[in-house]
């Protein structure tokens, strides 16, 4: 039965990357990042519990560069949810070095026969527990501290990492992300369950070499011994399964970590002046096609929507709902949900609501998040203030 939930977050990693990645490519590293967790599991299961020396054999060291993708992959995932720049660079690729060196330092055992290293593997699994096997510079036993301590640094970084960057956006927009409270728990949660699973490895990795020490009577064998060892890890990554379904705009790519800031610089004006190719008739006018019945539902109203919630909605991709307001309608998915709001906002006035509604109450009921920023829409789109624009309704 322990099986089932790796086997299930397998599965729920492939639902991730070959449904939902066009949805939201942060989803990308999300899954690999499941991924690994998952086979890191079905390895510990191999080796610990299924009692077969073939499978002692295959688990026993030649997936434990897995390991040491487990820290990069979540500070991916982390840094491509929140940050501006969505590519994946060449410095990127830095982070891999400590698994390619793992997989590079393990060569002298991956390339014995088969049958040597599940001599071996048993061996040491289920009686010495000596895991002082020497490789190319390193042993075994070294890489397993420093697993736990890598996922550990790369937990920490990425906390860091989403800090610095809402500091950064506050800084250049003055406002961070309206979905900065779901994604920031969402991240603590993954990022807290990966420390508690590395820091009970550490602990169970340190107390088969070193003198027990005892806490109000309790020795460090006993917290840490393979029994409990087992349970927390397989049971943190088991919840780490279940939680996901917890956080649904998580799992269905329906939620983005983005601004929607209209141009205001010259170099993005200069940008938007340039002619931009235009999709086939009938793509675009199938598009045209769902967005006018999406309209109906008006949830542009809605303050947090944003080109994630729409994409998801409409089962468009992002990049291509993106490229149809660039090429289609020469502008920003900011600009034309402005315009529907405001649109809406008019509608609205001319309909007599302006008698009962204030400016604010207008704005908030348009959709907007503050009164300044809907006067300002307004003016921009009007040519006159949304005060003035009452007014003239009224002669």
């Amino acid at each position: 039965m322990e099986i089932l939930a790796p086997v299930f977050g397998i599965f729920t990693s492939f639902i991730l990357l070959y449904y939902l990645s066009s949805l939201n490519r942060s989803n990308i590293f999300l899954a690999l990042f499941f991924l690994c967790c998952n086979l890191v599991v079905l390895v510990y299961f191999g080796l610990h519990y299924s009692k077969i020396k073939f499978w002692e054999g295959i688990c026993f060291v030649h997936f434990l560069p897995l390991s040491y993708l487990l820290g990069p992959t979540l500070f991916y995932y982390v840094k491509h949810t929140v940050s501006e720049k969505k590519g994946f660079s060449l410095m990127d690729t830095v982070h891999l070095i400590p698994a390619i060196f793992v997989g590079i330092a393990t060569l002298p055992f991956t390339l014995l026969p088969l049958d040597i290293k599940t001599k071996m593997a048993h061996e040491i699994v289920n009686f010495t527990e000596d895991y002082r096997l020497p490789f190319n510079w390193v042993t075994f036993e070294q890489l397993l501290y420093w697993r736990s301590f890598h996922v550990i640094c790369y937990a920490f970084l990425s906390i860091a990492y989403f800090f610095w960057n809402k500091k950064m956006i506050k800084q250049k927009y003055g406002i961070i992300p309206t979905n900065h409270p779901i994604i920031q728990r969402w991240f603590f949660t993954l990022i807290i369950l990966q420390v508690i699973i590395a820091a009970t490895s550490l602990g169970h990795m340190i107390t088969l070499y070193v003198k027990p020490i005892y806490f109000l009577g309790t020795s460090t064998q006993s917290i840490f011994s393979e029994q409990h060892f087992f349970r927390i890890c397989g049971g943190g990554f088991f919840i780490q399964n279940f939680i996901l379904f917890l956080f649904p705009k998580i799992l269905y790519g329906n939620i983005s970590y983005s601004l929607d800031i209209e141009p205001t610089s010259t170099l993005q004006k200069i940008k938007s002046s340039f002619a931009k190719p235009v999709k086939s008739f009938d793509e675009s006018f199938e598009i045209d096609q769902q967005i006018a019945q999406y309209l109906l539902k008006l949830p542009f109203i809605k303050k947090d929507f944003t080109l994630s919630q729409m994409s998801f909605d409409l089962k468009i991709p992002e990049r291509n709902l993106s490229a149809y307001f660039n090429s289609k309608l020469d502008k920003t998915f900011g600009e034309w949900k402005n315009d529907q709001r405001i649109a809406y906002a008019i509608q609205l006035i001319n309909e007599g609501h302006a008698k009962i509604y204030t400016i604010e109450a207008l704005s908030t009921a348009a959709g907007f998040q503050s009164r300044s920023k809907f006067i300002d829409a307004f003016k921009q789109r009007q040519k006159i203030t949304p005060s003035a624009y009452i007014k003239s309704k009224k002669v």
